[in-house]
């Protein structure tokens, strides 16, 4: 198998230190392993599966003589950098939402639409990380029972802030047990104009508001779900909360089907997808939880139920890793697959 010179750009962040991880336990093949950062980290020794490294300023001189590149950066340091490493030859993989709804740019999800990459696309979009724990479950329901309708409400980690968002629960956290003021300073992002404790607490706001009253984030579920499952029309709302959690998100949500559910059916279909564990036995306590989901790349899911208003639908709760599988994870697979598609033999 051909081996890569590979690049983790915002690699001393927690998706890119996570990307480090799945690259090594996955043994992906890794000829030469580049960690780039922004230049107040440049210089620091970080210790990886691969040995020290010392990261490099993320600069266009050290995105040249790269096969992929692994973008966990934000948005704008994607938009600016990721084209001058597509213009050196790499393959790009962009964690941020900087090219999700660019519709040149596959936005992909290994277990859900492989297909909408091919060896003509050189850059390809990672989902949002909440979006991706959904339609790894919604999509087979999709395909089997038809989609009517689906509303989902979040109750996402910190870890989707980054490191600041898990600095932040602790901090808060140890000043409180301390009976002092939790001094909240990150979420419900760093920049925003007022702060909200996390710790004991929970947040409904996860990014900025629109004019609409909906969050960039729940906006982002929508028109993504939308794109990957090429359904343009869905009617989807989303109400996405930020919880005392360090890395794993759970979701509640409502589908409507084409048919009469048949809970046997659903849970058959979900047993038998990709990427999805059912943990669904109430009589036992036998539930999902994200601390059961932590480290793990499946999605697990339960509390599978008819609603008790409309025959065609079913709720279920499901919670999934978000720096693995909602971020690192998807990406090194959307990797793999461009890998085993003889991407860097044309």
């Amino acid at each position: 198998m051909k081996r890569l010179r590979v690049a983790v750009v915002g690699a001393t962040g927690a998706v890119g230190r996570e990307m480090t991880q799945v690259l090594a336990k996955r043994s992906f093949p890794v000829k030469k392993l580049r960690l780039l950062a922004s230049k107040r980290s440049a210089g620091k020794t970080m210790d990886t599966p691969f040995g020290k490294l010392v990261v490099e300023e993320l600069t266009e001189e050290a995105l040249a003589g790269l096969d992929l590149a692994l973008f966990a950066a934000g948005s704008g340091v994607a938009g600016t950098m990721a084209p001058l490493a597509l213009a050196q030859g790499a393959v790009v993989v962009d964690n941020s939402s900087a090219f999700r709804m660019d519709p040149s740019v596959p936005l992909v999800v290994p277990e859900v639409n492989p297909d909408a990459m091919t060896t003509a696309d050189r850059l390809i979009a990672n989902p949002n990380c909440s979006t991706i724990l959904l339609l790894v479950v919604l999509a087979p329901l999709a395909r089997a029972l038809g989609l009517r309708r689906v509303i989902v409400s979040t109750y996402q980690a910190v870890s989707g802030v980054g490191q600041k968002g898990l600095d932040a629960l602790r901090r808060e956290t140890e000043r409180v047990l301390a009976g002092e003021k939790p001094m909240p300073s990150t979420l419900p992002f760093p920049s925003a104009a007022r702060h909200r404790t996390i710790a004991f607490n929970l947040v409904p706001q996860v990014d900025r508001f629109a004019e609409d009253g909906y969050t960039k984030e729940e906006w982002k579920m929508v028109d993504e779900t939308r794109k990957i499952l090429a359904m343009p029309d869905l009617p989807i709302t989303a109400t996405t909360v930020r919880v005392p959690v360090f890395r794993s998100h759970a979701e509640s949500v409502y589908i409507e089907t084409e048919t009469q559910v048949d809970l046997a059916l659903v849970r058959e279909i979900l047993g038998g997808a990709q990427g999805v564990e059912v943990v669904d036995n109430p009589d036992a306590f036998e539930y999902p939880t994200p601390l059961d989901s932590t480290d793990r790349g499946e999605i697990l899911v339960g509390r599978i139920r008819r609603d008790l208003g409309e025959p065609r639908a079913v709720n279920l709760w499901l919670v999934g890793d978000q720096l693995l599988k909602g971020a690192a994870l998807n990406a090194v697979q959307i990797a793999e697959k461009a890998l085993a598609g003889g991407w860097w033999s044309q």
